[in-house]
């Protein structure tokens, strides 16, 4: 599919994340008293739903459901209303339309929101590489994955309460720390603290049974990158025997612009050949995963900003429809706004790893940044981007960024 034009020059630009193609939603707020709403991003502006439906422009059949700090009452509207929204944004921005600046907002002018009330988070673990990488660090390669791993998609619930939007500073966290040749753990901040680069499917629809993987994707409304910070020494201790904890809980960030199914329909493509047959209830009936290209860059403290990683979300084991059509295997019931994340998503090169665990090796193999300094984890200061963006004909549909700045621990929380 080529470049679709808008009478948004912006929007026109092959540098752009955001041309017609793609049309993301998110919550803004444009200060001056006004309350956070719905809006599109096209080009460098947003275009304001809000006050589209309040004129009559765009109307989803029932009562106004743009004028709310966040996307869940769309999303209750079902996969119907989601394709009418789409078709009459579409038509209201392509080029030929009749032009609407009064509904525009420049991005630069306003501060970007959470773009959906969370509702539950659940964090897996389906990246091949991530784990056979992650297990190999621990247990040696011939070890490296555990015995379920070619057969269950893997996951752990988490808190909804720490996913944060883009932009939101991450305090470096406390917890309990046992180094290896100590016989028992101190309380102190966290010494490895990480990030992991994730794609984050957000549940648009509820369920209350088991769910086919063709109905899990009917499901999904949408994406957004997420960086699932880590405590790699908290997590050491707590996780045996029943898993991640604490080293997780800290805060989960995402980006805030939610890119539709329908703008990555195009880009549709299988997940990797199969090295152990899947039960049938997770067998796909057809490509369910993305063909996305994602980066993470990392900027010290008044330093610039370097790529260390370059992936894509075809890497990933498991698509999302896989991951959430086995979460309801148990009769769990799904909720519109549930966020599930994708696990780290990494590739085969040592530079396209999702993790500081992983590209520095647990520590064994620091990382020099330009400026000459060294991370095997990240230090306060730094600010981590992840961008992702699928690559059309002359045009791209991209996510924005998703960034977050690791601020110092807080003095002893429990000093009086």
């Amino acid at each position: 599919m080529p470049l679709r034009k808008s009478w948004v020059e912006s929007a026109n630009s092959a540098q752009t994340d955001f041309p017609l193609n793609n049309l993301p939603y998110g919550v803004f707020d444009a200060g001056e008293g006004s309350m956070p709403r719905c809006g599109v991003a096209i080009g460098d502006m947003i275009f304001d739903l809000c006050k589209a439906e309040g004129d009559g422009l765009v109307d989803l059949g029932g009562a106004p459901v743009f004028d709310v700090p966040h996307w869940n009452d769309v999303m209750e509207l079902g996969p119907e209303a989601w394709a009418d929204l789409r078709s009459q944004v579409t038509a209201l921005l392509a080029e030929g339309a009749e032009p609407l600046p009064g509904h525009l907002v420049a991005q630069a002018d306003v501060t970007m929101m959470m773009p959906i009330t969370v509702a539950e988070y659940t964090d897996f673990y389906a990246g091949r590489h991530h784990a056979f990488n992650v297990g190999s660090i621990f247990r040696g390669p011939e070890n490296a994955l555990p015995p379920n791993w070619l057969s269950i998609p893997i996951g752990y619930n988490g808190r909804a309460s720490s996913v944060v939007v883009s932009g939101t500073d991450v305090r470096r966290p406390w917890g309990q720390l046992k180094a290896p040749d100590a016989d028992l753990p101190v309380f102190a901040p966290c010494r490895r603290f990480d990030l992991e680069l994730e794609m984050g499917a957000i549940v648009g629809q509820a369920s209350d049974r088991p769910v086919t993987v063709q109905e899990a994707d009917d499901m999904i409304f949408g994406y957004v990158l997420l960086n699932d910070w880590s405590a790699r020494d908290i997590q050491a201790w707590e996780y045996q025997p029943l898993g991640p904890f604490q080293a997780k809980a800290t805060a989960t960030t995402i980006s805030p612009w939610i890119v539709t199914k329908a703008a990555l329909a195009p880009f549709r493509t299988a997940t990797p050949e199969r090295e152990r047959e899947l039960l049938p209830y997770l067998r796909e009936p057809g490509p369910m995963l993305y063909d996305v290209d994602l980066e993470v860059a990392l900027a010290p403290e008044g330093g610039a900003e370097t790529t260390i990683s370059r992936t894509n979300f075809r890497e990933l084991y498991y698509s999302a429809a896989q991951q959430l059509a086995h979460h309801t295997t148990s009769g769990c019931p799904m909720r519109v706004g549930d966020l599930l994340g994708s696990g780290t998503i990494s590739g085969t090169a040592k530079d396209s790893r999702g993790s500081l665990l992983e590209l520095s090796w647990s520590g064994q193999e620091p990382l020099t940044l330009p400026g000459g300094e060294t991370r095997s984890f990240l230090e306060d200061g730094d600010t981590l981007t992840l961008r992702g963006a699928a690559q059309g004909d002359g045009y791209r549909v991209g996510f924005g960024a998703c960034t977050g700045k690791v601020i110092a621990a807080l003095d002893d929380p429990y000093a009086r």
